[in-house]
């Protein structure tokens, strides 16, 4: 008896010797190293101005104060920056990617270029669900929706290769009968401002969270107004402005705007890391990431650049992203018909 209690005493010391060493060791591991956040689109962005406020904060919610700096990876509409964080990235927990989340609906509904399958990824959060207005410059002769629905010429509107700045149009075209021309290829929401403001485009349809943070002035001075909303719910900034799924005349038409722009809302905006990254460094990352939202000094940086926060967690992301893979047939068949 004797020898056994021994045995087991000496079991337990071993295991305790173990965890200590490793929580010592994942303490220690961001200790002096340098932390990427690959963004899928061009400087300038809603997406580059997210992950500059975050990388300038989420150092310190980390043992030992790793430091955190952005690369911009543009191209394909970020299909670029996310194959990159899936097939060549290192999965040591030193690299996390932001990029357009509706490329996952992308992936199912059969667009080549994805080398990557969702669900691999390690999903550390997102900082806000995509809330999409449309806005369309004041030269554009398009102040309101019935100027939409009567203008005598499909209204440009601009894009990136992806994302709801792709999708969110498209549906609108086909549900609500709205006369878009969609011009695709732009590297950036920032190339879509100039654009807009030489002439050359009406607006765009993107997050309205980026587009009050990065196109302030012409909102102010009149030069841009705000149409249209695709949301569940009126944003509370805009309680005037009508939702795209009240004109929606049909199941059909309610059912695309549903499911291919309000379900797709949480996933838009998510930062991961490459499959196979340790788990417990993507709770570190997880945890350092909503600390970060609740941060005073990042949440003043984000109201003085009118970014909203409303976190997602990694947790609802990687079960959001999931259930696209069993999405009905029939309304996948209906998706893939439109957006692609």
């Amino acid at each position: 008896m004797k020898n056994s209690c021994l045995k087991l005493a000496a079991a337990w010391l071993v295991i305790l010797l173990f965890a200590s060493f490793s929580l010592a060791e994942n303490h220690e591991y961001y200790r002096g190293k340098t932390v990427r956040i690959i963004v899928g689109l061009s400087a300038g962005g809603g997406f580059d101005v997210y992950a500059r406020t975050m990388a300038r904060h989420m150092g310190k919610h980390i043992a030992g104060n790793p430091t955190f700096i952005v690369d911009n990876m543009p191209g394909a509409g970020s299909m670029i920056a996310a194959n990159h964080v899936y097939k060549a990235a290192k999965p040591d927990g030193l690299t996390l990617g932001h990029f357009v989340g509706s490329l996952f609906m992308q992936q199912i509904l059969g667009r080549p270029g994805a080398e990557f399958e969702a669900t691999k990824y390690e999903f550390v959060g997102s900082p806000i669900p995509e809330k999409t207005a449309c806005a369309l410059s004041k030269s554009s002769g398009v102040t309101n929706m019935d100027q939409w629905f009567d203008a005598k010429a499909p209204v440009k509107l601009g894009a990136t290769g992806s994302g709801p700045i792709v999708d969110v149009p498209k549906i609108l075209r086909v549900a609500l009968g709205l006369p878009i021309q969609l011009v695709v290829g732009f590297k950036g929401t920032a190339e879509i401002r100039l654009a807009t403001e030489s002439g050359e485009l009406a607006g765009a349809c993107w997050s309205w969270d980026a587009i009050k943070s990065t196109w302030a002035k012409a909102l102010e001075s009149g030069d841009l107004n705000i149409v249209l909303q695709a949301v569940p719910k009126a944003l509370p900034d805009l309680p005037k402005i009508p939702m795209a799924i009240n004109y929606a005349k049909t199941e059909d038409a309610r059912q695309l705007i549903q499911v291919g722009i309000h379900d797709a809302a949480d996933i838009a905006r998510p930062f991961v890391m490459p499959p196979g990254t340790p788990k417990d460094r993507v709770q570190t990352m997880r945890a350092a990431f909503l600390a970060t939202l609740k941060d005073p000094a990042f949440v003043s940086e984000a109201e003085k650049s009118k970014l909203d926060v409303d976190p997602v967690t990694g947790e609802a992301l990687e079960k959001i992203v999931s259930g696209l893979y069993k999405i009905n047939p029939a309304t996948l068949a209906k998706l893939k018909a439109v957006l692609n």
